[in-house]
This record gives structure tokens, sequence and C-alpha cells, in this order.
């Protein structure tokens, strides 16, 4: 009986833990869901205005297709090698994830870097947000993409601290998981915000 006791114990307390990484991983779902509806009302907000130029400069005059297509080819290559990380943590290889997250936090840096260039290169313009209806729905859809990003790569460095220090647990893979959910998520995003803003934009 003594003996049964602790075994019995011991997958009660296992179980427990499943249905909650379950839970959480239902629980982030549900946030993506709903950033999803935030990122389709500022998108439905773009297209309303985005012939409110109020004698400011259109996309044609404004975007760079070259600039803005490598600044997409990072994003897209980042959101391969999370994938290689997520292949490389189901195979227990904790050196392989690492290598692979940190080449993606790479590239997602070098896509926030870019992003933040042509921000200011904008602004210096005299084409702010506030310059017309136009690009203030492009400041707002653009910039909250890239603050996604940004906090994706906070998390991101974070999780890599955590794979680092604690090994490929069940609980750490399963914040790779959700990682690797909202990486591909923003990637998706930002196909659309691409084609929607950009080439849309230059090709008007």
């Amino acid at each position: 009986m003594t003996n049964h006791a602790p075994t019995a114990q011991l997958a009660q307390v296992e179980d427990l833990r499943q249905e909650a990484l379950t839970n959480q991983v239902f629980g982030f779902w549900i946030y993506l869901m709903s950033d999803l509806i935030l990122f389709s009302a500022i998108f439905a907000t773009f297209v309303v205005q985005s012939h409110s130029y109020a004698g400011g400069p259109t996309g044609k005059e404004l975007f760079h297709l070259p600039y803005v297509l490598v600044e997409t080819l990072l994003l897209l290559f980042s959101s391969a090698t999370c994938g290689l990380a997520m292949v490389a943590a189901q195979n227990e290889r904790r050196a392989l994830v690492l290598q692979w997250l940190a080449l993606t936090f790479l590239l997602g840096l070098g896509f926030v870097s870019m992003e933040v260039k042509e921000f200011h290169s904008m602004i210096a313009g005299g084409n702010g947000p506030d310059r017309s209806g136009f690009l203030s729905a492009f400041f707002t859809l653009v910039g909250t993409h890239g603050a996604h990003v940004f906090l994706g790569l906070l998390w991101m460095a974070v999780t890599m601290a955590q794979v680092g220090l604690k090994g490929l647990s069940t609980s750490v893979q399963s914040k790779l998981m959700r990682l690797s959910m909202f990486w591909h998520f923003l990637d998706i995003v930002w196909v659309g915000v691409f084609t929607t803003v950009y080439l849309r934009g230059v090709l008007q």
C-alpha cells in the first residue's frame, strides 16, 4: 500500500501538469484569435484610409519595394529557422535549438532595425503619421506589427535563457511551441501587410 501511494500521487501530479499545459495552449489560441481580430480591424481602417492623402505623398512615392522585399525575406527566413528550432526541440537537441533560435533572433532583429530605419526616414522627410489619414493608418498597422515582433524577440531571448538553464523539459517545450505559434502568426500577418500596404500601394 505504501509503495502504491507515492506512485498514485506522482501520476496525479503529472496529470495536473499536463492539464495545466493543455489549458495554457488553449488560452494562447484564444489570445492569437483576439490578436487576429485586432489586426483585422487595423487592416480595415487602412483600406478605408488608403486614399486619404490630404495632398501628401502616396504609397507609390514613399515605398521602396526592393527594401521592403529584403525585410520580408528576413521575416520569412526567420519563420523557417524557428520551425527548425522546433524540430530540434522534438529531437531533444538543446544545442541545436539554441543555434536555430539565435539565428531566428538575429533575422527578426534585422527586420525590426530595417523597419525603424524606414519609419525614421519617412518622419525625417516630413511624412509622419500626422501628415494624412493614409500615413496615420500606415504607421498604426505597420507599427503594431513591428511592436509585436519586438515583443516576440524579448520573449525569444527569455526562452533561450530557459532552454540553456533548464534544458528541454516538458514545460520549456510547451513555451517553445507557443513562441513558435506566435512567430508564425506574425509572419502570416506580415504577408498581408506586404500585399495590402506595400505591393498594392506601389502598383496603384
